[in-house]
Protein backbone atom coordinates (compact mmCIF):
# COMPACT_ATOMS: atom_id res chain seq x y z
CA UNK A 1 0.00 0.00 0.00
CA UNK A 2 1.17 3.53 -0.76
CA UNK A 3 1.07 6.70 1.29
CA UNK A 4 0.95 9.57 -1.22
CA UNK A 5 1.49 13.07 0.16
CA UNK A 6 0.62 16.46 -1.33
CA UNK A 7 4.04 16.91 -2.94
CA UNK A 8 3.60 13.59 -4.73
CA UNK A 9 0.13 14.65 -5.90
CA UNK A 10 1.44 17.97 -7.24
CA UNK A 11 4.23 16.14 -9.05
CA UNK A 12 1.83 13.98 -11.08
CA UNK A 13 -1.63 15.61 -11.19
CA UNK A 14 -2.30 17.98 -14.09
CA UNK A 15 -5.36 20.03 -14.90
CA UNK A 16 -5.94 17.96 -18.05
CA UNK A 17 -5.76 14.69 -16.09
CA UNK A 18 -8.22 16.01 -13.51
CA UNK A 19 -10.76 17.25 -16.04
CA UNK A 20 -10.62 14.02 -18.06
CA UNK A 21 -11.16 11.93 -14.91
CA UNK A 22 -14.11 14.04 -13.79
CA UNK A 23 -15.80 13.99 -17.20
CA UNK A 24 -15.66 10.19 -17.16
CA UNK A 25 -16.88 9.91 -13.55
CA UNK A 26 -19.90 12.13 -14.20
CA UNK A 27 -20.86 10.16 -17.29
CA UNK A 28 -20.59 6.92 -15.32
CA UNK A 29 -23.04 8.23 -12.72
CA UNK A 30 -25.45 9.25 -15.49
CA UNK A 31 -25.11 5.84 -17.16
CA UNK A 32 -25.44 3.87 -13.93
CA UNK A 33 -21.86 2.58 -13.86
CA UNK A 34 -20.69 4.94 -11.13
CA UNK A 35 -21.99 5.42 -7.61
CA UNK A 36 -21.54 8.03 -4.87
CA UNK A 37 -23.36 9.62 -1.94
CA UNK A 38 -23.62 13.16 -0.58
CA UNK A 39 -21.09 14.34 1.96
CA UNK A 40 -22.04 13.46 5.54
CA UNK A 41 -20.89 15.69 8.40
CA UNK A 42 -21.20 14.78 12.09
CA UNK A 43 -20.78 17.57 14.62
CA UNK A 44 -20.01 17.51 18.32
CA UNK A 45 -19.64 20.26 20.91
CA UNK A 46 -16.12 20.59 22.33
CA UNK A 47 -14.93 21.78 25.71
CA UNK A 48 -14.10 25.11 24.07
CA UNK A 49 -17.38 27.04 23.59
CA UNK A 50 -15.99 28.75 20.47
CA UNK A 51 -15.16 25.48 18.69
CA UNK A 52 -17.01 22.54 17.18
CA UNK A 53 -15.65 19.13 16.17
CA UNK A 54 -16.71 17.88 12.73
CA UNK A 55 -16.13 14.51 11.11
CA UNK A 56 -16.84 14.59 7.38
CA UNK A 57 -16.81 11.84 4.75
CA UNK A 58 -17.79 11.36 1.12
CA UNK A 59 -17.35 8.25 -0.98
CA UNK A 60 -17.93 6.68 -4.35
CA UNK A 61 -16.69 4.18 -6.87
CA UNK A 62 -16.83 2.95 -10.45
CA UNK A 63 -17.53 -0.46 -11.94
CA UNK A 64 -15.43 0.52 -14.97
CA UNK A 65 -12.26 1.92 -13.43
CA UNK A 66 -12.05 -0.60 -10.55
CA UNK A 67 -11.60 2.05 -7.84
CA UNK A 68 -13.55 2.99 -4.74
CA UNK A 69 -12.53 5.86 -2.48
CA UNK A 70 -13.62 7.49 0.75
CA UNK A 71 -12.43 10.94 1.73
CA UNK A 72 -12.19 11.56 5.49
CA UNK A 73 -11.78 14.84 7.37
CA UNK A 74 -11.30 15.33 11.11
CA UNK A 75 -11.65 19.03 11.94
CA UNK A 76 -11.94 21.29 14.93
CA UNK A 77 -13.84 24.26 13.47
CA UNK A 78 -14.05 27.85 14.59
CA UNK A 79 -14.60 31.28 13.10
CA UNK A 80 -12.22 34.21 12.82
CA UNK A 81 -12.51 37.74 11.53
CA UNK A 82 -9.82 39.33 9.40
CA UNK A 83 -10.17 42.94 8.21
CA UNK A 84 -13.92 42.74 8.79
CA UNK A 85 -14.33 39.45 6.90
CA UNK A 86 -15.62 36.36 8.74
CA UNK A 87 -13.72 33.22 7.77
CA UNK A 88 -14.13 29.58 8.67
CA UNK A 89 -10.97 28.07 10.15
CA UNK A 90 -10.13 24.55 11.23
CA UNK A 91 -7.28 22.33 12.40
CA UNK A 92 -6.46 18.82 13.59
CA UNK A 93 -4.47 18.41 16.82
CA UNK A 94 -3.20 22.01 16.68
CA UNK A 95 -3.53 25.13 14.50
CA UNK A 96 -1.59 24.71 11.28
CA UNK A 97 -2.09 20.93 11.16
CA UNK A 98 -4.87 19.24 9.18
CA UNK A 99 -6.25 15.73 8.68
CA UNK A 100 -7.72 15.06 5.26
CA UNK A 101 -7.20 11.60 3.77
CA UNK A 102 -8.46 9.71 0.76
CA UNK A 103 -8.44 5.93 1.13
CA UNK A 104 -8.37 4.24 -2.27
CA UNK A 105 -9.45 0.59 -2.69
CA UNK A 106 -9.79 -1.98 -5.46
CA UNK A 107 -13.43 -3.08 -5.93
CA UNK A 108 -12.47 -6.44 -7.48
CA UNK A 109 -10.57 -7.89 -4.52
CA UNK A 110 -11.15 -5.30 -1.77
CA UNK A 111 -7.44 -4.46 -1.52
CA UNK A 112 -6.55 -1.15 0.13
CA UNK A 113 -4.25 0.58 -2.37
CA UNK A 114 -3.35 3.99 -0.97
CA UNK A 115 -3.82 6.73 1.58
CA UNK A 116 -3.59 10.09 -0.20
CA UNK A 117 -3.39 13.50 1.46
CA UNK A 118 -6.35 15.44 0.14
CA UNK A 119 -5.29 19.09 -0.04
CA UNK A 120 -3.66 19.35 -3.47
CA UNK A 121 -6.09 16.87 -5.03
CA UNK A 122 -9.07 18.61 -3.42
CA UNK A 123 -8.19 21.98 -4.92
CA UNK A 124 -7.60 20.58 -8.37
CA UNK A 125 -10.87 18.60 -8.48
CA UNK A 126 -12.85 21.75 -7.60
CA UNK A 127 -11.05 23.70 -10.32
CA UNK A 128 -11.77 20.85 -12.74
CA UNK A 129 -15.44 21.09 -11.84
CA UNK A 130 -15.50 24.77 -12.72
CA UNK A 131 -13.76 24.08 -16.02
CA UNK A 132 -16.31 21.42 -17.02
CA UNK A 133 -19.12 23.85 -16.24
CA UNK A 134 -17.50 26.49 -18.44
CA UNK A 135 -16.93 23.90 -21.16
CA UNK A 136 -20.62 22.97 -21.17
CA UNK A 137 -22.42 26.32 -20.80
CA UNK A 138 -19.78 29.08 -20.83
CA UNK A 139 -19.02 31.20 -23.85
CA UNK A 140 -16.71 29.53 -26.32
CA UNK A 141 -14.73 32.75 -26.74
CA UNK A 142 -14.30 33.35 -23.00
CA UNK A 143 -10.86 34.86 -22.47
CA UNK A 144 -11.18 37.04 -19.34
CA UNK A 145 -11.58 35.60 -15.82
CA UNK A 146 -12.56 37.47 -12.69
CA UNK A 147 -11.50 35.75 -9.46
CA UNK A 148 -12.56 36.55 -5.91
CA UNK A 149 -9.90 35.04 -3.66
CA UNK A 150 -6.20 34.40 -4.19
CA UNK A 151 -5.44 31.15 -2.36
CA UNK A 152 -5.00 27.56 -3.45
CA UNK A 153 -8.49 27.33 -4.95
CA UNK A 154 -7.87 30.40 -7.11
CA UNK A 155 -4.65 28.85 -8.40
CA UNK A 156 -6.25 25.53 -9.33
CA UNK A 157 -9.17 27.33 -10.96
CA UNK A 158 -7.07 29.39 -13.34
CA UNK A 159 -5.03 26.33 -14.33
CA UNK A 160 -8.16 24.34 -15.12
CA UNK A 161 -10.03 27.20 -16.81
CA UNK A 162 -7.03 27.87 -19.03
CA UNK A 163 -7.21 24.22 -20.12
CA UNK A 164 -10.69 24.58 -21.64
CA UNK A 165 -10.72 28.23 -22.77
CA UNK A 166 -8.10 30.61 -24.29
CA UNK A 167 -7.65 32.72 -21.14
CA UNK A 168 -5.68 35.92 -21.79
CA UNK A 169 -6.45 38.07 -18.75
CA UNK A 170 -7.31 37.58 -15.05
CA UNK A 171 -8.71 40.17 -12.67
CA UNK A 172 -8.26 39.21 -9.02
CA UNK A 173 -9.31 40.58 -5.64
CA UNK A 174 -8.83 39.24 -2.12
CA UNK A 175 -8.84 41.11 1.21
CA UNK A 176 -5.06 40.86 1.70
CA UNK A 177 -3.12 42.94 -0.80
CA UNK A 178 0.08 40.90 -0.43
CA UNK A 179 -1.79 37.66 -1.20
CA UNK A 180 -3.42 38.92 -4.39
CA UNK A 181 -0.14 40.41 -5.61
CA UNK A 182 1.68 37.12 -4.98
CA UNK A 183 -1.08 35.28 -6.88
CA UNK A 184 -0.64 37.66 -9.82
CA UNK A 185 3.12 37.14 -9.97
CA UNK A 186 2.78 33.34 -9.86
CA UNK A 187 0.11 33.14 -12.55
CA UNK A 188 2.01 35.46 -14.88
CA UNK A 189 5.20 33.48 -14.32
CA UNK A 190 3.72 29.96 -14.54
CA UNK A 191 0.96 30.40 -17.12
CA UNK A 192 1.98 33.51 -19.05
CA UNK A 193 -1.43 35.09 -18.45
CA UNK A 194 -1.81 38.80 -17.74
CA UNK A 195 -3.14 39.43 -14.21
CA UNK A 196 -4.69 42.70 -13.04
CA UNK A 197 -4.76 43.14 -9.27
CA UNK A 198 -7.98 44.89 -8.17
CA UNK A 199 -8.40 47.02 -5.07
CA UNK A 200 -12.10 46.27 -4.69
CA UNK A 201 -14.25 43.20 -5.49
CA UNK A 202 -16.62 45.05 -7.83
CA UNK A 203 -13.75 45.64 -10.26
CA UNK A 204 -13.38 41.88 -10.72
CA UNK A 205 -16.78 41.74 -12.43
CA UNK A 206 -16.07 44.31 -15.15
CA UNK A 207 -15.67 42.66 -18.54
CA UNK A 208 -15.34 39.16 -17.01
CA UNK A 209 -16.45 36.29 -19.23
CA UNK A 210 -16.01 33.88 -16.30
CA UNK A 211 -16.49 34.88 -12.66
CA UNK A 212 -15.11 32.48 -10.01
CA UNK A 213 -15.70 32.96 -6.28
CA UNK A 214 -12.81 31.02 -4.71
CA UNK A 215 -13.52 32.05 -1.11
CA UNK A 216 -15.13 30.74 2.06
CA UNK A 217 -18.07 33.09 1.62
CA UNK A 218 -18.84 32.61 -2.06
CA UNK A 219 -21.61 35.07 -2.95
CA UNK A 220 -23.36 34.82 0.43
CA UNK A 221 -25.93 37.36 1.59
CA UNK A 222 -24.42 37.81 5.05
CA UNK A 223 -22.59 41.17 5.08
CA UNK A 224 -20.03 39.70 7.47
CA UNK A 225 -18.85 37.30 4.80
CA UNK A 226 -16.33 37.94 2.07
CA UNK A 227 -17.16 41.36 0.59
CA UNK A 228 -18.57 39.86 -2.60
CA UNK A 229 -21.94 39.86 -0.81
CA UNK A 230 -24.63 41.61 -2.84
CA UNK A 231 -22.30 42.26 -5.80
CA UNK A 232 -24.44 40.29 -8.23
CA UNK A 233 -25.75 43.63 -9.46
CA UNK A 234 -22.40 44.06 -11.23
CA UNK A 235 -22.83 40.90 -13.32
CA UNK A 236 -22.61 41.68 -17.02
CA UNK A 237 -24.33 39.91 -19.93
CA UNK A 238 -22.49 36.81 -21.09
CA UNK A 239 -20.75 36.04 -17.80
CA UNK A 240 -20.47 32.47 -16.53
CA UNK A 241 -20.46 32.16 -12.71
CA UNK A 242 -18.94 29.48 -10.52
CA UNK A 243 -18.53 29.37 -6.74
CA UNK A 244 -16.40 27.17 -4.50
CA UNK A 245 -18.56 27.54 -1.41
CA UNK A 246 -21.78 28.98 -0.12
CA UNK A 247 -25.08 30.13 -1.59
CA UNK A 248 -25.54 32.65 -4.36
CA UNK A 249 -26.71 36.11 -3.38
CA UNK A 250 -30.18 37.15 -4.52
CA UNK A 251 -28.85 39.68 -7.03
CA UNK A 252 -26.93 36.90 -8.77
CA UNK A 253 -29.78 34.36 -8.87
CA UNK A 254 -32.14 37.03 -10.21
CA UNK A 255 -29.81 37.71 -13.15
CA UNK A 256 -29.12 34.10 -14.08
CA UNK A 257 -30.57 32.76 -17.31
CA UNK A 258 -29.31 29.19 -16.90
CA UNK A 259 -28.01 27.15 -13.93
CA UNK A 260 -26.19 23.89 -14.72
CA UNK A 261 -25.94 21.09 -12.15
CA UNK A 262 -23.36 18.51 -13.18
CA UNK A 263 -25.08 15.67 -11.36
CA UNK A 264 -27.04 14.28 -8.45
CA UNK A 265 -26.21 11.23 -6.35
CA UNK A 266 -28.26 8.11 -7.11
CA UNK A 267 -31.22 7.30 -4.84
CA UNK A 268 -30.57 4.51 -2.29
CA UNK A 269 -32.06 1.24 -3.53
CA UNK A 270 -33.35 0.38 -0.06
CA UNK A 271 -34.68 3.87 0.76
CA UNK A 272 -35.94 5.57 -2.42
CA UNK A 273 -37.44 8.43 -0.39
CA UNK A 274 -33.95 9.50 0.71
CA UNK A 275 -33.39 11.57 -2.42
CA UNK A 276 -31.53 14.85 -1.89
CA UNK A 277 -29.71 17.33 -4.07
CA UNK A 278 -28.07 19.04 -1.08
CA UNK A 279 -24.30 18.96 -1.02
CA UNK A 280 -24.18 17.53 2.49
CA UNK A 281 -26.24 15.83 5.16
CA UNK A 282 -25.64 17.08 8.69
CA UNK A 283 -25.90 15.28 12.02
CA UNK A 284 -25.26 17.01 15.34
CA UNK A 285 -24.94 15.85 18.91
CA UNK A 286 -27.35 17.99 20.94
CA UNK A 287 -28.56 19.86 17.85
CA UNK A 288 -30.27 22.51 20.00
CA UNK A 289 -27.01 23.38 21.73
CA UNK A 290 -26.77 27.20 21.43
CA UNK A 291 -23.09 27.03 20.57
CA UNK A 292 -23.96 25.90 17.04
CA UNK A 293 -25.86 29.16 16.55
CA UNK A 294 -22.62 31.04 17.12
CA UNK A 295 -21.11 29.53 13.99
CA UNK A 296 -22.47 31.26 10.89
CA UNK A 297 -20.84 28.74 8.55
CA UNK A 298 -22.43 25.81 10.35
CA UNK A 299 -25.86 27.30 9.70
CA UNK A 300 -25.32 27.63 5.97
CA UNK A 301 -26.66 25.05 3.63
CA UNK A 302 -24.43 23.53 0.97
CA UNK A 303 -26.89 23.72 -1.86
CA UNK A 304 -26.32 26.89 -3.84
CA UNK A 305 -29.12 29.40 -3.69
CA UNK A 306 -31.34 27.22 -1.46
CA UNK A 307 -32.68 29.29 1.45
CA UNK A 308 -33.95 27.69 4.63
CA UNK A 309 -37.54 28.28 3.54
CA UNK A 310 -37.00 25.53 0.96
CA UNK A 311 -37.88 27.64 -2.08
CA UNK A 312 -35.42 27.14 -4.91
CA UNK A 313 -34.68 30.48 -6.62
CA UNK A 314 -33.12 28.56 -9.52
CA UNK A 315 -36.37 26.81 -10.36
CA UNK A 316 -37.14 27.21 -14.04
CA UNK A 317 -33.50 28.03 -14.79
CA UNK A 318 -31.95 24.70 -13.85
CA UNK A 319 -30.57 22.14 -16.29
CA UNK A 320 -28.67 18.94 -15.54
CA UNK A 321 -25.61 17.56 -17.30
CA UNK A 322 -27.58 14.44 -18.22
CA UNK A 323 -30.14 16.61 -20.03
CA UNK A 324 -27.40 18.33 -22.03
CA UNK A 325 -25.71 15.03 -22.90
CA UNK A 326 -28.98 13.49 -24.11
CA UNK A 327 -30.17 16.65 -25.87
CA UNK A 328 -33.31 16.80 -23.70
CA UNK A 329 -32.64 20.46 -22.90
CA UNK A 330 -30.42 23.09 -24.51
CA UNK A 331 -27.46 24.74 -22.86
CA UNK A 332 -26.38 28.30 -23.57
CA UNK A 333 -28.39 29.65 -26.49
CA UNK A 334 -26.84 33.12 -26.85
CA UNK A 335 -23.59 34.93 -25.97
CA UNK A 336 -25.54 37.36 -23.75
CA UNK A 337 -26.92 34.77 -21.34
CA UNK A 338 -25.63 34.76 -17.76
CA UNK A 339 -24.95 31.17 -16.70
CA UNK A 340 -23.93 29.32 -13.56
CA UNK A 341 -22.62 25.83 -12.84
CA UNK A 342 -21.93 23.67 -9.82
CA UNK A 343 -21.18 19.99 -9.30
CA UNK A 344 -24.37 19.07 -7.50
CA UNK A 345 -23.50 16.50 -4.81
CA UNK A 346 -21.11 14.27 -6.75
CA UNK A 347 -18.08 14.82 -4.49
CA UNK A 348 -17.69 11.10 -3.84
CA UNK A 349 -17.42 10.40 -7.56
CA UNK A 350 -14.75 13.06 -7.89
CA UNK A 351 -12.43 11.57 -5.32
CA UNK A 352 -12.32 8.00 -6.61
CA UNK A 353 -11.84 9.24 -10.18
CA UNK A 354 -9.01 11.66 -9.52
CA UNK A 355 -7.39 9.60 -6.75
CA UNK A 356 -7.24 6.59 -9.06
CA UNK A 357 -5.32 8.62 -11.65
CA UNK A 358 -2.96 9.97 -9.00
CA UNK A 359 -2.30 6.46 -7.68
CA UNK A 360 -1.51 5.09 -11.13
CA UNK A 361 0.82 7.99 -11.98
CA UNK A 362 2.59 7.93 -8.61
CA UNK A 363 3.12 4.19 -8.81
CA UNK A 364 4.50 4.47 -12.35
CA UNK A 365 7.03 7.09 -11.21
CA UNK A 366 8.00 5.33 -8.00
CA UNK A 367 6.53 8.04 -5.77
CA UNK A 368 4.90 7.56 -2.39
CA UNK A 369 5.96 5.57 0.64
CA UNK A 370 5.12 1.90 0.89
CA UNK A 371 3.94 0.09 3.97
CA UNK A 372 2.74 -3.51 4.35
CA UNK A 373 -0.86 -3.99 3.25
CA UNK A 374 -1.06 -6.83 5.81
CA UNK A 375 -1.06 -4.21 8.57
CA UNK A 376 -4.61 -3.35 7.58
CA UNK A 377 -5.80 -6.96 7.24
CA UNK A 378 -6.69 -9.65 9.75
CA UNK A 379 -7.11 -13.42 9.75
CA UNK A 380 -10.17 -13.36 11.99
CA UNK A 381 -13.54 -12.98 10.33
CA UNK A 382 -15.32 -9.77 11.28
Amino acid sequence: MLIIDNDDVRAVLTAEMTIDALRLAYREVVEGEGLCRPRIDMRFPTEDPAKVYQWGTMEGGSANTEYFAIRMKSDVKYEAKYEGVVTQEWYCTQPGMFMGLIMLLNIHNGEPLAFINDSALQRMRVGGDAAIGVEMVGREDASMVGILGSGGMARSHIRCLATVRPIKRVQVYSPTKEHRELFAREVERDLGIEVVVCDDPASVYRGAHILAACTDGGFAENPGDFPSAHLGRYLEPGTHVTSVWGPLDTATTDKLDLALTLGVTPVPVSHPAWHTEDHAVFYSVSPDNPKYAEHEYLRKQYRYGMPKAGVNPLAGKQVYMEELLTGTKPGRTSPEQITFSDRGNLQGAQFHAVAGKVYEAAKARGLGREFPTEWLLQKERN
